[in-house]
């Protein structure tokens, strides 16, 4: 191969994170000391830059300033949005459950298999995972070559946080392979849209439990009662919440989006303050979007 096309290759393989790595690091700092309301310097020095160069970066990656995004991760924040469930669930089955569901700018669709189905196709699957930037730290990807079947955020250690999310995969064979992944990555976090397709397994009542996470639309909260009430009866909340827990797609199927009748954000499967940073994100790109 000539020094040219190697340099050409080298250019074509080459890609930019899916999220700026300072930023992130800034998001999750703010998220884990909101309630100190700490100063731009502050925030500013978490991540090596001066506070004038910070507060441009961050309008610039997350669409409002540090200090308006501090607001947007306060409780009484949350209960503004979660008193409009009512009227945001309404809205959303008014639509109807048919269809692609729209994510930020992603037309989301999907299909599912009941744990039954998957095992018995499991042996001949073959999965590919790989890690990549996001705006709230590193996420692991996996998918089949119909879609994606895992997403989840590191928390600790990696092996542990691919064990964890592979207890469901039954017999599949997973393969470590970033460039398979990497381009669902630059669709979700990066400037890249279109239509993304998930691959679903669970439970018919799981499944009938996410559907209704994608219909709650981006800068909204719903409660848990709120949720099981539009699903089956009020009465089935925990069954609910079990549900809601055992999401194996974090993010594209928005189960951050559902939080406690006080507003309380809590046993978040990938930590609660990142749960309140994707809250809070979600909130600065509707104000930016408004703009």
């Amino acid at each position: 191969m000539t020094q040219t096309a190697r340099q050409s290759e080298d250019i074509l393989s080459f890609r930019e994170p899916a999220f700026n790595t300072k930023m992130a690091d800034a998001i999750a700092w703010l998220a884990e000391n909101y309630r100190e309301q700490p100063s731009l310097a502050a925030a500013a020095a978490t991540v090596g830059l001066s506070p004038h160069h910070f507060q441009r970066q961050f309008v610039r990656h997350v669409g409002v300033s540090p200090k308006k995004y501090l607001q947007y991760l306060t409780l009484a924040h949350v209960k503004e949005r979660l008193a409009e469930a009512d009227s945001v669930l309404d809205a959303a089955y008014d639509a109807g459950l048919s269809g692609p569901s729209r994510l930020h700018d992603l037309f989301v669709t999907h299909e599912a298999m009941t744990p039954g189905e998957w095992k018995a196709r499991a042996a001949d699957m073959e999965l590919r995972y790989g890690w990549h930037d996001s705006p709230f730290g590193e996420c692991l990807i996996v998918a089949t070559e119909r879609g994606i079947c895992g997403l989840a955020f590191r928390d600790g250690d990696r092996a542990d946080n691919l064990a964890n999310l592979a207890t469901g995969f039954d017999r599949a064979r997973l393969l470590e392979d970033s460039t398979a992944t990497r381009p669902y990555a630059e669709q979700i976090f990066g400037p890249a849209k279109g239509q993304i397709h998930l691959v679903l397994r669970g439970t018919p009542f799981q499944l009938k439990v996410w559907d209704a996470l994608l219909r709650i639309p981006q800068g909204a909260v719903v409660g848990y009662r709120d949720l099981a009430e539009r699903v089956c009866t009020a009465n089935a909340t925990r069954a609910v919440a079990s549900a809601v827990a055992r999401n194996q797609i974090s993010w594209l199927i928005p189960c951050h989006r559902v939080v406690r009748s006080n507003g309380a954000i809590s046993l978040y499967r990938w930590h609660p303050d990142r749960k309140r940073a994707m809250l809070a994100w979600e909130a600065a790109r509707l104000e930016d979007a408004a703009a």
